[in-house]
């Protein structure tokens, strides 16, 4: 037996595992990359509105830093501008899930060793991963240019584009594989591969920021950091424009090297076990531990932390910039008009920071979805019976993690709200009063994130197996109905269905009460539902 037998069967029980997962994957990058795609193509209809829009953002470092390098005024290269650092996000994520919930996950809850004990190669497991990694990979880069061709860009740059997403997205393929033979757990694991992800979208910001804006200060030249990167090597690809095809080949030797690295790992360590020592815990347990509400927190805390500095650096970042819209619009009526819309007002500055707020808070959710889809995998991995076995309900075991996520919410907004607002105040002259108009603003919005909350825990309560995907897509779905609804001129019915429809553009707008009141009545109907349900219901693995 060679250490690859069984990896066919492998390959179609993991294809079998995913069969709603991928499909919800691909959904959302055809949603994401075609809502973007083609508003900028409404947005940047006219050589002058391309050539300031290139101008604008190739000396913004804000801009440069959170989107990549500006590669000149062509429609391609905008469109590359503005979608393809989300689309490496989403399939960076999408790759490293996938193979440690294939591999470390498989481990971590027994199914290894049972699939061990038949005619299974030591290698199998992890190849019929990254098999499927990259199969899903190459399937995500071909929607990507098949929507690309759908907006009349050049057929080569759209093919390019693909490539480049899907060369990105098996070398985090390759990471995840070298983590799940580290770490001891799957947990551990994501968290190891995230950190990969972010080091790399770093090292590609830093670079790009201290890039040369050079040819008519419509292009900017990144520096060696970005080179570091395998984000940095796929923008440097430039589609559209340069098409440096050579920097398609350090992504290759990178996944080789992983590919080599991850066999000679896997041939020294015992399934179930990770190459990291494990340190051992405290003599005794700290006594917040023995109440439900304690656990729950010890369980979110480090994800609460990740999405802390993340908002923060955000909040700043966005804040820093809001009293240039008015420069960096001028000449577009066309990008006016959307901020206008999207804000609720003709007064761009404010309108932007209504904007802002609402997609702030709309990323906090994703918090929100993380901390309470803790619960599905505690449930999942066997580890609720003998938490319920004990005298804690189940009543109460699912309220502490409600009540630990809404806190969690709560102080995420809080932080947001007064990193942009004193970013703002800094630059217009009154830090402290627009840290507390953009706190109290953030505030505004927080019943719409408890009506997601909810509608997590109503899944949780009623369909715990596709708990992940359907309140990852309720997410996806709000975040397209904020950001594209009324570029796209969707009808008003389906603007209804997102919550943060129906909340006051605050600081734009004046607040009202009512619909306040409504989405926090409807978030506790909704999540009540979940609860009674949950109640009654058996464990679900």
């Amino acid at each position: 037996m060679s250490g690859f037998t069984g990896t066919g069967s492998l390959l179609r029980l993991a294809l079998r595992r995913d069969r709603i997962q991928i499909p919800v994957w691909l959904a959302a990058q055809a949603a994401v990359l075609g809502g973007s795609g083609s508003s900028i193509v409404g947005l940047y209809n006219t050589v002058e509105e391309r050539e300031s829009y290139a101008t604008s953002t190739a000396t913004s470092v804000v801009s440069v830093a959170f989107n990549g390098p500006t590669s000149g005024p062509s429609m391609g290269s905008i469109v590359t501008s503005e979608t393809f650092l989300v689309s490496i996000l989403l399939i960076a994520f999408m790759t490293t899930f996938m193979v440690v919930r294939h591999t470390r996950q498989n481990e971590e809850t027994g199914r290894a060793e049972m699939v061990g004990a038949g005619a299974v190669g030591r290698y199998a497991m992890v190849t019929a991963a990254l098999v499927l990694a990259v199969m899903t990979d190459v399937v995500f880069a071909g929607v990507s240019t098949l929507v690309l061709f759908g907006f009349e860009l050049p057929a080569g740059g759209a093919v390019l584009y693909g490539v480049a997403l899907c060369l990105a997205g098996i070398t985090f393929a390759g990471v995840a594989a070298v983590t799940a033979q580290i770490a001891e757990s799957a947990r551990a694991a994501n968290g190891l591969a995230a950190a990969f992800v972010g080091l790399s979208f770093l090292l590609r910001a830093v670079g790009d920021a201290t890039g040369d804006v050079v040819r008519n200060g419509q292009y900017v030249e990144s520096s060696w950091p970005s080179y570091l990167s395998p984000m940095g090597w796929a923008q440097q690809v430039r589609p559209f424009s340069d098409d440096r095809v050579v920097l398609l080949l350090p992504s290759v030797v990178l996944f080789g090297v992983l590919l080599y690295l991850t066999t000679v790992l896997a041939a020294h360590r015992d399934i179930g076990t990770g190459m990291m020592p494990v340190r051992p815990g405290p003599a005794r347990a700290p006594r917040s531990l023995g109440s439900p509400l304690g656990l729950a927190w010890r369980l979110q805390r480090g994800s609460f932390l990740g999405w802390a500095i993340g908002l923060l650096v955000l909040g700043v970042s966005f804040g820093a910039v809001a009293k240039e819209v008015d420069a960096m619009v001028s000449g577009n009526e066309d990008l006016a008009e959307v901020i206008a819309q999207l804000g609720g007002t003709e007064n761009l500055v404010k309108g932007y920071l209504s904007a802002i707020l609402g997609i702030g808070v709309l990323i906090a959710c994703g918090y929100v979805i993380q901390a309470l889809l803790r619960m599905r995998s505690e449930e999942a991995g066997g580890m609720l019976e003998p938490v319920l076995a004990t005298a804690v309900s189940r009543t109460r075991w699912l309220g502490a993690h409600v009540v630990c996520t809404l806190l969690g919410l709560i102080a995420l907004v809080v932080l947001y709200g007064a990193s942009l607002g004193f970013a703002y105040g800094l630059s217009s002259g009154d830090p402290g009063g627009e840290t507390v108009t953009a706190i109290g603003a953030a505030l505004v919005r927080l019943p719409a994130a408890m009506v997601i909350g909810a509608l997590v825990v109503a899944v949780f309560g009623v369909l715990p197996r596709l708990a992940v995907p359907i309140s990852w897509g309720v997410l996806a779905a709000a975040f397209l109905v904020m950001q594209l609804g009324a570029v796209l001129e969707l009808p008003q019915v389906v603007l209804d269905l997102s919550p943060f429809t129906h909340v006051p553009n605050a600081p734009a707008a004046p607040v009202e009460a009512l619909p306040l009141v409504v989405l926090t009545a409807a978030a506790l109907a909704i999540g009540g539902t979940g609860l009674a349900v949950f109640r009654r219901r058996d464990l679900a693995m």
